[in-house]
């Protein structure tokens, strides 16, 4: 696939540069090694028969996936050089078993600024059931459709720290193209992606030098972020071409865009309201979205050491869908829950739903996790589809692939 090939290129590059760091036989000698990860075994279970023929109709689909971490220190922690590679084995769905590089660079910390070189993650927003302004690293949507699982992205970031606020500049040489499911999977949509066959608005294609800047700072109670990103779109256009072989297919088409976004956090005693908002150009007439709502938290219920934590949110999307790529959530709204138990075993649990204010077609998702002792960890996730209109362009391809998915991993 060509997004493994990418995650190849992107991997000898960041390893070139920081093998040279590390051939420095003192900074070797002076520095500290520190070796951790997880490993976690994954069973998802499919209560209903899948909605289309070429769907494997298998309900129980288990995988095994593996995250370590390498970190080396040298110049008293000034200096560090992360390495975390990712890798899935999924008995059904042979996208998802896949590796990619989710962090390989070098960090320098400086008295007022710092800088990030190789291959990292890098995260932006605040609300809960959607993250617009977060456009650095593209997703890696075999692993989930919730958007938050994210692809390593090669960059160089300085970051410069001032008393008026932090200044991020982000070079970005080379795109991560989108990984999609296989043509049986489960999730996959109503037709299959045709992954191999990307194309690009951009005659540099995947080469092509994006970059982004963002500004962010504390205002007493108010946090603010304004970011700017000129580049390939991590969105892609799923355009439906005839393949090969007769069968109607779609295909990515990544465009080149500008994209403002603001981000903003009040913290009033118990409440917290928050927002995102971008203004898009480059696919179709310029657009407005926004993410706005809040966060209320009862301390202590029924006396005890527990937070119930209320959330309400509005989701608005002005894209022309025949230009710009589809979403669910152009008028809606998300209501949910989240308690936190505060216990040793840091146990929490998150439902949430969202509704579409013209069709009521909704999605459900349920989260739970739990330590078990020290070293492992136990998290329960559902997902689950209600009320599906039929020309809903995203969720009536997933109609019936409500999925519950159980999760034990060991930490190390």
């Amino acid at each position: 696939m060509r997004t493994m090939r990418a995650s190849a290129k992107a991997g000898a590059l960041a390893l070139a540069m920081l093998g040279a760091m590390l051939s420095s036989r003192a900074a070797v000698q002076a520095g500290e090694w520190d070796f951790s990860g997880s490993i976690a075994g994954e069973l998802r279970v499919f209560p209903n028969a899948p909605a289309f023929d070429e769907q494997d109709d298998t309900r129980f689909s288990p995988s095994v996936a593996v995250e370590p971490e390498v970190v080396f220190e040298w110049n008293g922690g000034d200096d560090r050089i992360t390495f975390v590679p990712f890798g899935r084995l999924d008995a059904h769905d042979d996208n998802r078993s896949h590796v990619d590089l989710r962090e390989l660079n070098w960090l320098h910390v400086a008295d007022d600024w710092d800088s990030v070189v190789g291959v990292d993650k890098v995260f932006w927003g605040v609300t809960e059931s959607r993250h617009l302004v977060d456009i650095i690293n593209q997703d890696d949507a075999v692993e989930d459709v919730d958007g938050e699982d994210k692809l390593g992205q090669p960059m160089i970031n300085l970051n410069l720290f001032r008393d008026w606020g932090t200044v991020s500049g982000f070079v970005l040489p080379g795109f991560r193209e989108r990984p999609f499911r296989s043509n049986d999977a489960r999730l996959r949509g109503a037709l299959p992606v045709d992954d191999d066959n990307a194309s690009y608005e951009s005659s540099a294609e995947e080469y092509h030098v994006d970059f982004a800047l963002r500004w962010a700072h504390t205002f007493d109670d108010l946090d603010v972020g304004i970011a700017h990103f000129h580049g390939t779109s991590r969105e892609p256009r799923l355009l439906p071409r005839v393949n090969d072989d007769g069968r109607v297919v779609l295909v990515p088409r990544y465009d080149q865009i500008d994209q403002t976004s603001l981000d903003a956090q009040l913290t009033k005693d118990a409440w917290l309201w928050k927002l995102e908002a971008i203004t898009r150009s480059g696919q179709g007439d310029r657009f407005f979205a926004t993410v706005a709502g809040f966060e209320y938290t009862i301390f202590g219920i029924l006396d005890s050491n527990a937070d119930l934590g209320l959330l309400a949110e509005y989701l608005y999307d002005g894209r022309d869908e025949d230009d710009a790529p589809a979403v669910i959530t152009d008028d809606d709204l998300f209501l949910g829950a989240r308690a936190t138990l505060n216990d040793e075993q840091d146990t929490t649990f998150l439902i949430g739903g969202i509704i579409d204010r013209e069709d009521q077609s909704t999605s459900f998702s349920i989260e739970a996790e739990r330590r078990l002792g020290e070293f492992w960890k136990m998290e329960l996730e559902g997902r689950i589809f209600v009320n599906v209109d039929e020309d809903d362009l995203i969720l009536n391809g997933i109609r019936d692939d409500d999925v519950i998915t159980l999760r034990l991993t060991r930490f190390f």
